[in-house]
């Protein structure tokens, strides 16, 4: 069961931008994770009637999330959405919205509700209308992923009108990443911007493995958020820093 406090770090490290959790095992990352992210929650329930949560895709999250299903929240409180999509129906497996539906919408937070940014018949700048009409209230948390290409969301280095998605004020856009290994085949999608991003007071960004840190590291020395797009993470307009938390 998820309650108030976190199971201890192995360590912990801190800058202006980011703070990193460093967890002694895989089971500690989980419950960890999960934790910090109702904390976050309970702490924005606290000051207003309503909290929204956007969430990741990808293969990492997924037992983060589950154990965050147990979390006794008034989740009837709370707006679940996506920091991302693929152009893909929500009962595809392939999407985002699949994998919210059924690693978190069970146990305590099936009383949420959810949010998915697709649906039969509508068409993709509908849906991205609908998207940013959802965000004009904005979202107390998201839980982030990270590619082995830096990636963040569906903001890939590399990708079409780039410079144009980096730019935008509005908090989503369509994205094209046709040419961008990391979208694998999945080029047509739905996007926060780095504007919605900065826009989210608590930002968390969950990462596994060696690999992975050797990539956020590699980011943290080059500067460079159009190479690195994860950098575009760490810009907050609260002055909150994103919370990463990894472990081996």
């Amino acid at each position: 069961m998820v309650e108030g406090h976190s199971p201890a770090s192995a360590a912990e490290s801190a800058t202006a931008r980011h703070v990193l959790h460093v967890h002694a095992n895989h089971e500690v990352w989980t419950w960890a994770s999960a934790v910090a992210i109702a904390a976050d929650l309970r702490r924005a329930l606290a000051l207003q009637a309503r909290a929204r949560l956007l969430l990741s895709g990808g293969a990492t999250p997924g037992p983060v999330y589950r154990a965050l299903s147990q979390a006794p929240l008034e989740w009837d409180r709370v707006d679940v959405g996506l920091v991302d999509e693929r152009w893909l129906l929500p009962d595809n497996p392939d999407s985002n919205a699949w994998l919210v539906h059924h690693e978190l919408l069970r146990d305590h937070a099936a009383a949420a509700h959810f949010e998915p940014m697709t649906q039969a018949g509508r068409h993709i700048e509908g849906a991205v209308a609908t998207a940013n009409a959802h965000a004009r209230r904005e979202a107390s948390v998201a839980v982030l992923g990270m590619g082995e290409d830096g990636h963040v969301a569906s903001l890939f280095p590399g990708m079409k009108d780039q410079e144009r998605v980096f730019a935008s004020q509005r908090d989503y856009v369509v994205i094209d990443a046709r040419g961008c290994p990391g979208a694998r085949q999945w080029h047509q999608r739905i996007s926060l911007t780095p504007h919605g991003l900065a826009r989210i007071p608590h930002r968390l960004l969950l990462l596994h493995g060696e690999r992975k840190r050797g990539v956020f590291e590699q980011a943290l020395a080059s500067g460079d958020p159009h190479r690195w797009p994860i950098l575009t993470a760490l810009d907050s307009d609260s002055g909150e820093p994103l919370h990463v938390h990894w472990c081996e």
